[in-house]
């Protein structure tokens, strides 16, 4: 008998399903403990939080909003939100289109052992700390000890302060940004590029395309769907320029172009104990990033690759 109802509905999938119910349930405690559960602390936001008092026991924020009006009045509001907009579009322009690239250079790649070499040595950076990618880049910009320096001077030139230049240091961000995840996006690509029918390209091929014309015709457009799937993820965490990246590179002489919205929370609310303020931005963050994706996926339905 067909279930009338939404609860019948419900009853009868899990009655016939149980076994995959029963597999997704550690994977749906996790989330509701880790996740779900500490989304209380959103409270904090709206008090004057007391640590003695807890999260409950702290008075309400008056007005309710104080703690958003004071980010937005304040004079470093506009310099935050500014350097943390202006490197994660740096990073979406530029991240973007290289993994597609290379995985299409991998996959036309006809030598089996170049093609794993080029594989492995791409996205062996991910793996990779960003405090061991700064020695790395000490050992190469360094303007007193760095590789490149040091070859400048042997050449009768004068050291460049590579990693203290405000002007380059949100190139230096975005350029090992990329060197660091080129690799691993690639391999996306490649899974997709795996899944494209190969008789296109044997029909291609009869009917006398070159290989710039299999790329252009069938390759590009198949891998449509996977780069605006990409886009619509990246495009949530806009706000998100690189806590981790930013916090061990950047400097005080580069604080006007480094400091974003994640290093001022981290210093506002665990350095200067401020943790209601710290706590409003994080939620601003969180709320403009849902809006982005949700406005991102809308348009991306308007060419039948939404992700949902």
């Amino acid at each position: 008998m067909e279930p009338k109802n939404w609860k019948q509905k419900i009853a009868h999938t899990v009655k016939w399903n149980w076994q995959y119910y029963l597999m997704l349930l550690p994977f749906l405690i996790y989330y509701l403990i880790f996740k779900y559960g500490p989304m209380y602390g959103v409270l904090i936001a709206f008090k004057d939080y007391n640590i003695p008092k807890g999260i409950l026991g702290s008075p309400w924020a008056d007005p309710l909003l104080k703690h958003f009006d004071y980010f937005f009045k304040s004079p470093y509001a506009s310099q935050v939100i500014g350097n943390t907009l202006k490197i994660s579009f740096y990073k979406i322009i530029f991240g973007m289109i290289p993994p597609v690239i290379l995985a299409i250079m991998i996959n036309e790649c006809r030598g089996k052992w170049f093609r794993k070499l080029v594989q492995t040595a791409s996205y062996l950076p991910h793996f990779l700390s960003w405090v061991i990618i700064y020695g790395i880049m000490i050992a190469f910009f360094s303007q007193s000890t760095g590789l490149i320096n040091r070859w400048l001077t042997q050449l009768g030139f004068s050291s460049y302060p590579f990693l203290t230049n405000p002007d380059h240091f949100q190139a230096m961000i975005v350029g090992t940004d990329l060197w660091k995840g080129l690799g691993w996006s690639a391999i996306i690509y490649l899974a997709a590029i795996a899944g494209i029918d190969t008789t296109l390209y044997e029909a291609a091929i009869i009917d006398g395309c070159s290989k710039l014309k299999r790329i252009w015709y069938i390759t590009l457009p198949l891998l449509r769907g996977t780069f605006i799937l990409q886009l619509i993820l990246r495009s949530g965490s806009i706000m998100n320029a690189g806590f981790d990246q930013i916090y061990v590179i950047a400097s005080q002489q580069v604080l006007g172009v480094s400091e974003i919205l994640d290093t001022w929370v981290f210093k506002e609310g665990i350095q200067r104990m401020n943790y209601s303020l710290a706590s409003a931005v994080g939620l601003l963050k969180s709320v403009i990033g849902l809006v982005l994706v949700l406005g991102t996926n809308k348009l991306a339905r308007k060419w039948d690759e939404g992700l949902w």
